[in-house]
This record gives C-alpha cells, structure tokens and sequence, in this order.
C-alpha cells in the first residue's frame, strides 16, 4: 500500500517536472534577444538602406545592418557597430518572423543580393559597393537547430507518459478518479469471530451451521442432490447482531468474506451500479468458496416501478444486475450470499425468491435466557463485583438487544472508573441502562425547590398507580434528577417476556400514564405542562386499542388502520376504508377510554395520599428511589426508616469498596517485597551482599506476610541499591580489566611480530 502511494507520488512529480520544462521552453525565445520588426518588407529595406533614430539620450542615430541570419521561420538582423557582433546569431538587434515559404524570405533575400550589386548612375552603369557596406545573409544548416529536435521529443514524451497516466488510472481499484465502475468491497482473509461469541440467537445459529456445513463439505450434500443455498437473508432490528452472524458463519467454515454496503453500488454516475455488482461478484470468484455480505441490502434491492415519476432508474439497473449475478446463466457455485436488512417489507419480490434468497432467517430480539448469556460474554473482559445478578439484569432489560447490552456494560465501565471504583457494581449497571435508554443524568441543572416538589409528586403518582394496580409492570427506579427532555422518571420493567398485552394491561397502562397529572391536581390544587408526553402515550394506548386491536365495546371485532407503516413509492394512494361516521364513533370510544381510567385513577391515588406523601418526601431527600425503597415505602415504613436503611446501605458499600482496595495493595505490596527478596538472594549468591543483609530483606518479607507495618522497607532498599551499585562497580573493573588485558596481548602480538621480523631478516642476511 505505502509503496504504491510512494509511486503515485513519483509520478505526479515527474509530471509535473515536465509541465514546468515544456513552459520554459515555450515561453523562451530559444536563446535569442532583439526587437521584432512589426513593419514587414518595407521596415526590413529600411534597416538594409540605413535610418535615422533617437537613442535613450534622444541623440540621432542610423541602424544599418551588416549581416543576416536565416532559417524557414525567422530571419534575424545585425546592425552596424552592434554590442551582438562577437555573440550573433546567437543574439540580433532585431528579428522578423515568417511563414514557411509565404514569399517575405525570398522578397528580402532578393533585395539584398540587388542593394549589394550597388547603384546604378545616370548613364545606366552600375557601381558596386565597398565591403564595408554590404550585406552579408546566412542560411542556417539545412534551415535546423537544436530546438526544432528537442520540441517534437518533449511533446512525444508529454503525451505518452499522459497516456500512461490514464491507462494507470482506468485499471487502479483503489481511489483512482476513473475508478468509480470498481467494487468497493472490503475483503477479509478469514474471521476471527466464531459461534461462541455470540449469544441469544440459538435458533439462528442452528439454521446458519447448515451454509457452515455447505462450504465445509459441499459434496457430502451435492451426492444427495441438495443444492446448495445461493443467498440467505438475515431480518431483524438494527442491533440484534446481524453482521456479527454472518462474520460467524465465514469465521466457522474458514473461508475469505467479502463486505460491502448496499449503499456501496449507488452513485451519480448511470451505470455504475451495475459495474460494481459485475467486479463484486468477478472478485468473490477468484476467492470462492467465499461469502459475499451485503449489508443493508434496501438501499438498492426495493421494489422496482414503485417511484412516483417515469423515467430510467439507476438503482433499478443495479438491482437487475443483481438478480443476474445471483440466479443467471452463469453458475456461482462456492459462493453464498448474505444480506442484512430491517426493512424485509420493501424489498423486491424477484429478490426473494427462491434461487436467489432461498431462506430467510429472522434474528428476533433476545429473550430473557439470550439476554443473560449477552451478558456474561460481554463481561468476560470487565471486573464485575460478585453482587452483581445477571438473570436480575437480564429480567430488566426487556427489549434491549446485543448492541443495546454491549453498550450498557460499556457505559457502567466509564461510570465506574469516573468513580474510582475497583469493580463494576450494580449501581454502576442500572444507571448504564438508563443512560442508555433515557440519556445522562443533568444534576448541574439549575432546578427551583418548587419545581424539585412538583417533580417528586408527579413521579410518585406514577409509582404508587404502577405499584397498587395489579396489571402493570414492576417499579425499578424512581427518581426526580433530569434526563434528557424529562425532569424525572419512573422506569418500569416487566417480570418476563410477554409477546401480548391484554385489554386489562393496557387499561391500567393508562391510568399510570395518569399519575403524574393526578398527584399534582391532588396536592397543589393545579397542574402543570410536565404531563404533555404522559397525555400522549396514554391518548396513543387508547387509540390504538379502537382502532387496531378491536378492544372497543361498542365498535368491537374491527380494525380501522391497515398499515402501522407506510411505504410511500407503493402505498401513496392507500385510502381510509371507513366512514366518517365511523371514525366520530371510534373518536367517542377512544374519549371514553380515558375518561373511565381518570376517575379509576383518581380515586386509587387519593385513597393512598399518604403515600403519596411519604414518597415525595423520600425523593426530595435521596432523589433516587429503587424497587426495594418503593416495597419499603408499600408495607407502611416511613420515608425517615428508609432514608436511613439506604444510607447504612451505602456505608456498607463504601467499606467494601475500601477493603478491597486495602487487599489489592496488600496483594501489590507482597509482589513488591517478592521481587526484592529475589534481588538479595541474585545478589547473595554473586557474593555482592552478605548473608545478615540478605536475613534482613528475608525478615522484612516475613513482617510483609504477617501484615506488619512497612519499617524495614528502607533498610531493604539501602540493602539493595549498595548491593546493585557494588555489583555495577565490579564489572566496570571485570571490564576495565579485559580492556587491560586486551591491550597487554596486542602489545604482545606486536612484540612477536616484531621479533619474527628480525629472525628473517637475520636469516635473509
């Protein structure tokens, strides 16, 4: 990568070199200076004859010229006396241009030979003219020079080197800016992830091992005359690990996977779409068997002819060129596709069918069981404080899925590091989970102590209606601290997975949606504009309950909307089927609804305004109640009770927190004192430290172990440091003596060299 980015680099200098090159030698005149003669023949016989002109100094002057030089273009000029004499032709005084045998050269050459005959008198003789007046024209060598060869190279040069250029850019598949046809898949050797990783899609995972199976031993279903799956559709919402399924799947069966965006194929360019899905698939089948993922698929496979206008669609080329690929005349064997998307309703019906997506899988959101396994693999890397309850966590968690989970644990880690707590608690994960869901708490918000009453009435009289009606979920926190748009909350959380709510659910749904208006109606004799979303969710209930769910008494079995969701490019002309007078009567019930769960509510919170009361009072003092504080608060304890269980609570919860930051330095204090005790002993056995100083490191160790205090660490590290200093003293001297003792044997050799000279040299003789 580095090394062809070096080259491209290279190559827009070497352009560039020759861009700049080509202009100096345009916009040069080749080595020669003067005055252009703009006066065509007649100025060129003025100059030939001798004129007058006015110099710099305003003196007159004659120019005269002397001698010519010539080519098939120019012809230049040197005038008498001129400062050029020792230097023309190289530079002339002036210069006239020319077409190529357009007359003008010949017409002037012609004149020179003719002045240079000399006058012609009265009587018709002719007299020459001295040397010294003559004109003396120069043809150039075969009417050439230097530059009309260099010019025609630098242009053959220019031209193929941009021919290079282009060619370079048409073949590159990375950011070339004729590289937009090219498939911008991201492709992967192999996957690291494996099924293991991956929790709360068992039944996803049990249909996936079949393709495993299919890339791992094809054979084994070819001789049964299976056909091996060409695409499998992965359904579901974002976040419920869609991707990671199918790196999984690439990952088990060890073969390369190939990614790439829906979005990827679309761009401004027509055709280029199409392109891409040709060099997607041409790379998956240099790599097959392979999986080619196509993430998003929606953004190009929806159903073709539903846009509003005519017209040739882009996005239509593309998803043709899809369904080709995928089901055509040409046979991908070794090559299966997979598509995520959320958005199965929209897609093409061609797309779906079987021969291109034979199966489609639906990767639901966890239950409560895939919810606890998220959990604890998420975990596996985050010191999690032994409290901590993961089937709790997983009950309370209803709807979140993988990413959701991930996300939370993530943000209880920051919570927890924020507070310099050595494992993450429970605390640290419930407000992981709200942060998540509802955003960060915003404690430095300026609140007003009439507002933080409001607040805690309000949230009570949701709490109270969802702890004392029988078919609402259970209360988990409660609080009057700000979180995103809402002053305070109160989050329920349902005990198990329930896939239907009841008629009676819903009824008691609406009439905690009431709490909150109710409390304040009840307590201050007014209300205020903090019921606006509550107003909404429980006018929503109440409305869907007529209009989609038949749960009406008078208007009963009947649904009046067809579609939660409407696709426009298909659904625009889709029209109510039901009359006005209908819809008066729906409107009627749905008023009724409410009204009927405002008084079942109202009378439910005032027979328990002592509650009300204590839990207001509650909050006002902790800001933040939980389900055991709410329970307390049901049996009939006091707000005063509580408030003091939950502060020896959190006292209890502080001193474990100090223990075990007590033992982590014990546990790193011992380690330290380890490591000394293994310095002496390397030190003792080299004979750098005596045995008493090594008894003295060995006692304070044992002190260490027995939890005494650290008073011979001192004696220990003198110990230990004269000990490294004498150890580093001896072996400067090891080593100024082998320097020594390397000098004394060079010495030696020489002596010897020296005396074996003089034995030959006495034998020579």
């Amino acid at each position: 990568m580095n090394e062809n980015k070096s080259k491209f680099r290279w190559s827009y200098l070497v352009v560039l070199l020759l861009i700049v090159l080509i202009f100096v030698v345009i916009f040069t005149n080749n080595g020669y200076s003067g005055k252009r003669i703009t006066g065509g023949y007649n100025e060129v016989v003025e100059l030939i004859n001798g004129r007058q002109v006015e110099n710099e100094d305003g003196q007159l002057v004659t120019e005269k010229v002397v001698e010519v030089y010539y080519n098939d273009t120019t012809m230049y000029f040197l005038l008498k006396d001129s400062k050029y004499t020792e230097r023309f032709p190289d530079y002339a005084d002036y210069y006239i241009n020319y077409r190529y045998n357009d007359g003008l050269l010949q017409d002037i050459l012609d004149y020179i030979s003719t002045y240079n005959a000399g006058t012609e008198g009265e009587g018709g003789e002719v007299t020459p003219r001295p040397d010294a007046d003559k004109v003396s024209p120069t043809a150039a060598v075969d009417g050439v020079n230097a530059w009309d060869i260099i010019y025609p190279i630098l242009y053959i040069c220019f031209g193929l080197f941009l021919v290079w250029m282009i060619f370079r850019l048409l073949n590159s598949t990375n950011k070339g800016a004729m590289s937009f046809g090219k498939s911008r898949a991201k492709a992967y050797t192999t996957s690291k992830v494996k099924f293991s990783d991956i929790a709360g899609t068992d039944e996803e995972k049990e249909e996936l091992k079949e393709i495993v199976e299919f890339l791992k031993a094809p054979k084994k279903f070819t001789d049964l005359g299976a056909r091996i799956p060409k695409g499998v559709l992965l359904v579901g919402y974002p976040g419920t690990g869609k991707t990671l399924l199918a790196r999984a799947v690439a990952g088990e069966a060890n073969v390369p996977f190939i990614s790439i965006s829906g979005s990827d194929f679309v761009e401004m360019f027509v055709g280029v779409g199409a392109s891409r899905v040709r060099d997607l698939f041409d790379q998956a089948k240099k790599n097959k068997p392979c999986i080619v993922f196509i993430d998003e698929i929606d953004a190009v496979g929806r159903q073709r002819g539903a846009g509003l206008g005519g017209g040739n669609d882009e996005r239509e080329q593309t998803l043709n060129q899809l369904l080709v690929e995928m089901d055509g005349f040409e046979s991908n064997e070794g090559i299966i596709v997979l598509a995520a998307t959320n958005r199965a309703d929209v897609l093409d019906p061609a797309l779906m069918r079987p021969g291109r997506f034979d199966r489609q899988i639906y990767v639901n959101v966890p239950d409560v069981k895939g919810r606890e396994g998220i959990l604890r693999i998420h975990a596996r890397n985050k010191p999690i404080d032994e409290n901590v309850d993961f089937k709790t966590l997983a009950r309370i968690t209803v709807g979140f899925t993988g990413a959701d989970i991930e996300n939370m644990l993530n943000e209880a880690a920051i919570l927890a590091a924020r507070a310099g707590r050595p494992k993450i608690i429970m605390s640290d994960i419930t407000e992981g989970i709200n942060k998540v869901t509802m955003g960060p708490q915003k404690k430095s918000r300026l609140v007003t102590d009439r507002d933080r009453k409001i607040t805690a009435y309000h949230e009570s009289g949701h709490a109270i209606l969802a702890k004392k009606l029988e078919n609402t979920d259970e209360v988990q926190e409660v609080s009057i601290i700000p979180r995103g748009m809402a002053g305070g909350y109160t989050m329920q959380r349902p005990e198990n997975d329930n896939s239907y709510r009841t008629y009676n659910y819903l009824m008691d749904e609406i009439c905690v949606c009431m709490g909150g208006r109710l409390a304040e109606e009840l307590i201050f004799k007014d209300i205020s504009t903090g019921a606006s979303n509550d107003i909404s969710q429980a006018t929503k209930i109440a409305h869907n309950m007529v209009y989609n769910w038949g749960m009406s008494k008078n208007l009963g079995f009947l649904s009046l909307e067809s579609s939660d969701q409407v696709f426009i490019g298909r659904d625009y002309q889709t029209k109510n089927d039901f009359s006005e007078k209908l819809a008066s009567e729906a409107d009627d019930e749905v008023r009724a609804i409410l009204d009927y769960n405002y008084k079942r509510a109202k009378k439910l919170l005032s027979d328990n305004i002592d509650l009300l009361n204590e839990m207001a009072k509650l909050l006002l003092e902790r800001e933040t109640i939980n389900k055991d504080e709410v329970d307390m608060l049901a049996e009939g304890k006091s707000a005063d009770e509580i408030a003091k269980i939950m502060e020896e609570r959190d006292r209890a919860q502080r001193e474990k927190e100090e223990k075990f930051r007590k033992e982590q330095a014990e546990l790193q204090r011992r380690a330290k004192y380890e490591r000394k005790l293994e310095e002496g002993e390397r030190l003792f056995k080299r004979g750098v430290i005596t045995e008493e100083e090594l008894n003295t490191i060995r006692k304070a160790y044992q002190d260490c172990l027995n939890g005494k205090t650290e008073d011979g660490e001192n004696n220990v590290n003198i110990v230990i440091s004269q000990g490294k200093t004498v150890e580093g003293e001896e072996q400067d001297a090891q080593n100024q003596e082998k320097t020594i003792d390397g000098i004394e044997k060079s010495e030696n050799d020489n002596k010897v060299s020296e005396n074996d000279k003089k034995d030959n040299d006495d034998k020579g003789e």
